[in-house]
């Protein structure tokens, strides 16, 4: 696209990546240098909000699991009303707009306004984690395939997960937001008939200053979780493939029971 393609009143999701502000796109970076006005959420890097310019409008709509400072019909509204005023607006989310990112209800909404809405890809939070331990999504034989999985659901509520197709596939999963799910993503692909030794890994911050990684396995994975990753935002790869690299720390069964005491 051309640098016109940033009038007034129109709105670009712009993927932030995992936080890491080297690892976003160029053109995200010219989208945040022009815009008039920024929505971002709780888990943009605060590198990536360094770079807005110091006379852009910032206002932090949240967003973080248990910690909505903005209900998505809010959010929605804003966007809106901040398009109709002719801003140029961008919208940042952490890691890929259209991976868990909410996307089609805000382009949704600012279309049925008539407002031009646009998508700006990100890096999303599995590949950063897998760059940075050294590792493949995929691999010949083990791992034919990813699969990105959501472990937010309403407090309370169980996963709304096809386990048995998790647990068959021959997959790499990615589980987003998995922290508070660990257990019962442990217990519901254990029970769909996947091994207990079958590899894990476990990272926090990814991408980030604090990102740290715990190699584990799915039997240890609910022990391992509440041991390592405490309030951090908190990714799970399970499968054959996340056993190729040397993830920071190693984890036992009695060394997990040692951490969390």
């Amino acid at each position: 696209m051309q640098p016109d393609d940033f009038e007034p009143g129109t709105v670009w999701l712009v993927g932030a990546g995992p936080g890491d502000p080297e690892l976003l796109t160029m053109r995200a970076v010219r989208l945040i240098e022009r815009a008039d006005i920024v929505f971002y959420d709780a888990l943009v890097g605060d590198g990536v909000l360094a770079l807005i310019p110091a006379g852009t409008k910032t206002v932090s709509v949240g967003k973080r699991s248990g910690r909505h400072s903005k209900d998505q019909r809010t959010i929605d509204a804003m966007l809106v009303e901040a398009a109709a005023a002719g801003k140029r607006v961008v919208r940042l989310k952490g890691g890929d707009p259209s991976i868990f990112g909410r996307s089609a209800e805000e382009l949704a909404a600012l279309r049925e306004a008539g407002h031009i809405a646009r998508i700006c890809p990100g890096i999303t939070t599995a590949c950063a984690a897998a760059a940075s331990a050294g590792i493949s999504l995929t691999l010949r034989g083990v791992a034919r395939d990813v699969r990105f999985v959501t472990a937010h659901s309403k407090r309370g509520a169980a996963l709304d997960i096809d386990w048995h197709s998790l647990a068959n596939g021959g997959s790499t999963l990615a589980f987003y937001m998995g922290r508070d799910a660990a257990g019962e993503i442990m217990r519901g692909l254990i029970r769909a008939g996947m091994d207990g030794d079958i590899p894990v890994m476990i990272a926090c911050d990814v991408s980030g200053p604090d990102e740290r990684r715990l190699a584990t396995r799915l039997d240890l994975l609910d022990l391992a979780t509440r041991s390592f990753a405490t309030d951090a935002p908190t990714l799970i790869l399970v499968g054959e493939a996340v056993d190729q690299g040397a993830p920071a720390l190693m984890i036992s069964e009695a060394h997990a029971r040692q951490m969390h005491g």
